[in-house]
């Protein structure tokens, strides 16, 4: 027996040269090299720049001792800066998550922040365990966009109180609706007007400050900010609050047995679980941005997961604030160089030489420029050009993202989130569900042919087309074009048939399934005519129709030239 010869196989191997001493691929910086260790360093100081205004910013809006941000942006440096995930991205307390933390500690207590951190941390190492980091990337952009812009308003409506050294009333709607008593008791109070002048003016230095000259805009807006602001509030008669800043040590207070015992209650419970969701979904987008900046190492989703769930864990434990990895820090470290995550963990050291070197330094800082730092940071957060930009792109999107938006304001983020999900699967279902029907009636024939998706949601208006058919003497269904048929549609389909049937009417009905055997000439489902002649040169197929003398004819008179084009979708068709 002659043996057939084998066909060539073409191989490609890609080989990847590494470093002897490494074992990295060339082009890959590790912190041995003097230059990545100079840069490095460098880009570690420019982060904690960017991160010190942020940290004790971020926990004045949270109503807790700024000392508390300090401490979350030690751990986020040290430890999850050390951790595997992402190499660039950097974690701290986030602005995202003030009003959070602001409204947990309102309604249990400060003494309990510290348990519901720790319980969100232990729920992330979980999720990272379960390689759920994948999941989070799931989520419709428009769902994204919308829980920023949620998260961003409030923030906003929330720091102008601080902007004039005034408490706020509460949820976003409450501070919205005070506005204008906020304004009249403002242009009455010295101090006030003081305090909104300093706080408007930083909001207008962090928008201005990237068109300075080259120089100066490479020193972080905030900075610039509380520098400025300090040496202002040092002026006599200037009357504006300054923060208070403690010892690092007494901040720290780890949870008792009473506290961890109040994780049983359900609305604790709740609060865990909204902190998970949201301190995950934004570390992974930010990562997702990140990756977007530098051509580097990729983030691996369920490390960096878990490598937040190891911070937060232990930021509970310390009963700090919250971590997640902020989008502000990261883009400051990709920006200024950075090639390795010593960069990150160094920031988290002089964060720690910083509170414990020099903390009265923090005591010149006024509240309302803190305050108007994160004015800007949550109108970033809003992006209102971001509601006419999806808008143009997509119009389901478009409203997709306000709806979440308002959602949240509204009511909570963790609600907020959840219908804006149900809203975008509900379009989604909906879109992907779209049918197409092509009618051709002549005298008493009439031809169906169907493409797309056939689904329950489409059931009113597969009834109504079935419907106008009714009453044929001859009708052919031509269905191998729906590339989906649910059991909803099938049977609602196949009942209306067997109806017409009863009838006498000749239903020829073609399922999806029949579309394998399009060029077979012997069609098992084609209904059986004993009266008709037997015509062997007679077309046959899904488009024609079975006259009373046997002669095959479609109802077109050109032909089945047209029927082609509606199965193959190059026809104009109807959608439903």
């Amino acid at each position: 027996m002659a043996r057939h010869a084998r066909p060539a196989r073409s191989r490609t191997r890609t080989r990847i040269r590494t470093s002897a001493r490494t074992g990295a691929p060339p082009g890959t910086r590790t912190p041995a090299d003097p230059g990545t260790l100079v840069t490095d360093v460098v880009a570690s100081l420019v982060v904690f720049l960017v991160a010190l205004p942020l940290c004790i910013g971020v926990a004045a809006a949270s109503g807790v001792p700024v000392e508390l941000g300090i401490v979350s942006g030690i751990i986020g440096g040290l430890v999850v800066g050390f951790l595997p995930g992402s190499s660039l991205q950097v974690s701290g307390p986030a602005a995202g998550l003030a009003a959070l933390v602001l409204e947990a500690v309102g309604a249990h207590g400060l003494a309990m922040l510290g348990p519901i951190v720790l319980a969100t941390g232990v729920l992330q190492i979980v999720l990272g365990v379960l390689r759920m980091g994948r999941f989070f990337q799931a989520i419709s952009v428009s769902v994204v966009g919308g829980m920023l812009a949620g998260i961003g308003l409030p923030l906003m409506l929330g720091q102008t109180y601080a902007l004039v050294d005034s408490a706020q009333r509460g949820s976003a709607l409450k501070n919205a609706a005070g506005l204008q008593d906020l304004l009249s008791r403002t242009l009455a109070s010295q101090a006030a007007t003081q305090a909104l002048l300093l706080g408007g003016a930083t909001v207008v230095l962090c928008f201005v400050w990237k068109k300075a000259p080259a120089p100066l805009s490479k020193v972080p807006a905030p900075l610039v900010a509380v520098v400025l602001g300090a040496a202002v509030a040092s002026l006599p008669g200037v009357r504006v609050k300054k923060v208070v800043f403690g010892s690092l040590g007494d901040a720290v207070r780890l949870p008792g047995a009473e506290q961890l015992a109040g994780l049983a209650d359900p609305a604790v419970l709740g609060v865990v679980v909204t902190f998970t969701v949201i301190a995950s979904a934004e570390s992974l987008f930010s990562a997702a941005a990140v990756d977007r900046m530098h051509t580097g190492p990729r983030t691996r989703y369920n490390p960096e997961l878990l490598s937040q769930g190891v911070g937060n864990t232990l930021a509970g434990l310390a009963g700090a604030l919250p971590l997640t990895a902020v989008i502000a820090r990261s883009s400051a470290n990709v920006q200024a160089g950075a090639r390795t995550k010593l960069s990150r963990i160094l920031h988290g050291g002089w964060l720690l030489g910083f509170g414990l070197l020099l903390p009265g330094l923090l005591g010149l800082v006024p509240v309302c420029v803190l305050a108007g730092i994160l004015v800007h940071s949550g109108w970033k957060l809003l992006d209102p050009g971001q509601f006419p930009r999806m808008w143009r792109k997509d119009r389901g999107e478009g409203v997709v993202m306000a709806v979440t938006t308002v959602a949240i304001v509204v009511a909570n983020l963790l609600e907020g989130v959840l219908v804006g999900l149900a809203v975008a699967v509900l379009l989604a279902a909906v879109r992907m569900s779209r049918l197409t029907a092509e009618t051709t009636v002549e005298g008493d024939s009439a031809l169906l042919v169907m493409s797309g998706n056939a689904t329950f949601l489409r059931l009113p208006q597969l009834t109504a087309t079935l419907e106008s058919l009714a009453g044929r003497e001859r009708v052919q269904m031509d269905l191998t074009g729906v590339t989906h048929l649910d059991l909803a549609s099938r049977a609602e389909v196949e009942e209306w048939a067997e109806r017409q049937r009863q009838r006498g009417a000749a239903v020829e009905l073609l399922l999806p399934e029949a579309a394998q055997g399009r060029d077979s000439p012997h069609r098992p489902d084609a209904p059986h005519r004993p009266d008709a002649p037997h015509r062997p040169d007679a077309p046959h197929g899904p488009d024609t129709l079975l006259r009373p003398d046997g002669e095959g004819r479609h109802p077109y008179a050109t032909g089945a030239a047209h029927a082609e084009q509606v199965r193959s979708g190059t026809a104009p068709s109807p959608r439903m």
